[in-house]
């Protein structure tokens, strides 16, 4: 009895933090990274302070009862049940730890979870989106736990539009923003965001936000040629030097060339890397990459 009284202690406290934190000051320019590696075990102090002002976690992903499980994606760590019967389950530390993100020195403001549509379009069918169903009171659980701000779509298998509007409107509902990571199909992504964001105009859209994929599957990709389809300004994104696919990485100096040139030419939002992962791995510098974002989009 005593351990679940402090366990609830300290929820009580990393919920508290998040709550004071509030939402972060938006920016003009977006300077973001997705969080491969466990949260619990990456450089957080390098990812608050080097001018990211966006990091993406990934990822979650939906069970078939409408739980939400954390991956870890590194060795040693274990993957998470963080949210169940519409209560956040996933512990204080890992909370705290992602809370920390926008609190203390840091340039972050906003925090966004990645996943796919795993099980979304089963879940959309039966019970639905509706505000009793498990499935939307475990996101509204996790947005207070980990004071989130948008779920990411990161779907790139099953590209069932309507399913993916309905979910995206019932994470609307609880208060998320919503923002896709395309590397190809761009007619499901272009009518995604129709579906999406026409009802809402142009003031204050759901999806709010693209990370377009400009490497691996995504090389080929044209930053201006996505932005005409979609209507909206994209992010593109580089990979870093990796060890993984080493040809699709890119340095600091070729992330600098390739960011000030889609700047000239398209007029970005912003621009962001993956991972934080292979940046600790390799053991490359945050500050580096992060400086180059912070000159190129200020």
């Amino acid at each position: 009895m005593k351990g679940h009284a402090l366990t609830g202690a300290l929820l009580f406290g990393a919920l508290f933090q998040c709550i004071i934190a509030g939402p972060g000051t938006t920016t003009s320019s977006i300077r973001s990274i997705f969080l491969f590696k466990d949260v619990m075990k990456s450089n957080t102090v390098s990812l608050k302070t080097s001018g990211f002002n966006t990091l993406i976690i990934f990822n979650i992903g939906i069970l078939g009862n409408g739980d939400i499980m954390y991956y870890s994606n590194t060795a040693g760590s274990k993957d998470v049940l963080v949210a169940s019967m519409g209560k956040y389950i996933g512990g204080p530390a890992l909370a705290s730890k992602v809370c920390s993100f926008k609190t203390g020195n840091t340039s972050v403001n906003r925090v966004e979870v990645s996943m796919n549509s795993q099980h979304v379009k089963d879940l959309m069918r039966s019970p639905g989106p509706g505000a009793a169903t498990p499935l939307y009171r475990n996101f509204d659980a996790l947005k207070t736990a980990w004071s989130l701000d948008a779920v990411n779509n990161d779907d790139e298998s099953i590209y069932d539009v309507g399913s993916s509007a309905a979910f995206a409107r019932m994470l609307g509902e609880i208060g998320y923003k919503y923002t896709i990571a395309p590397y190809s199909n761009a007619d499901f992504w272009v009518s995604l965001k129709t579906q999406l964001n026409t009802a809402k105009g142009g003031g204050n859209p759901l999806l709010d936000r693209v990370y377009l994929q400009c490497y691996d599957g995504g090389a080929g990709n044209d930053p201006r040629s996505w932005q005409s389809s979609l209507g909206m300004k994209v992010v593109p994104l580089v990979w870093v030097t990796n060890d993984s696919k080493p040809g699709q990485g890119a340095t600091v100096a070729q992330a600098t060339s390739m960011f000030v040139g889609w700047r000239k030419e398209g007029g970005v939002a912003g621009g962001g890397y993956w991972n934080d992962y292979d940046i600790e791995k390799m053991r490359l510098s945050y500050t580096a990459y992060g400086g180059v974002l912070m000159d190129v989009f200020p």
